[in-house]
């Protein structure tokens, strides 16, 4: 049996989750407790937020870089390859809130977008 504490509402239900194959989940107040207890067992996921580079160098107060966030979660197990992708980008000014700068990430349909204006 594993212990996971919810994180979809403020609540932070304790969830238990049985053995497989059925994965039994107890201790949820709501369904989405149910599914998040199981998609956190069979494919885990986490929004990613990260930096980029800037072409050009310091701009706006001496910032050198953007930080960014993915559009939806990426599976855990490929996030540091994500990571190093966007540690190789560089972005170029003038950059706006929500610019993408990586369109479908390897085709799996996350995309990398900027979260603050620069330039």
């Amino acid at each position: 049996m594993r212990t996971l504490t919810c994180i979809v509402c403020p609540i932070g239900c304790t969830l238990a989750v049985g053995e497989e194959p059925e994965l039994p989940v107890s201790g949820n107040r709501c369904p989405r407790g149910a599914v998040y207890a199981l998609e956190e067992i069979r494919s885990p996921r986490r929004v990613v937020t990260a930096t980029c580079g800037i072409d050009g160098g310091a701009r706006e107060g001496g910032l050198r870089r953007v930080p960014v966030k993915s559009s939806v979660p990426c599976p855990r197990e490929k996030i540091p390859e994500l990571l190093a992708d966007i540690y190789k980008t560089r972005a170029a000014l003038p950059v706006k809130s929500g610019d993408i700068l990586i369109a479908d990430w390897r085709g799996t349909g996350i995309n990398i977008f900027a979260i603050r204006e620069i330039g």
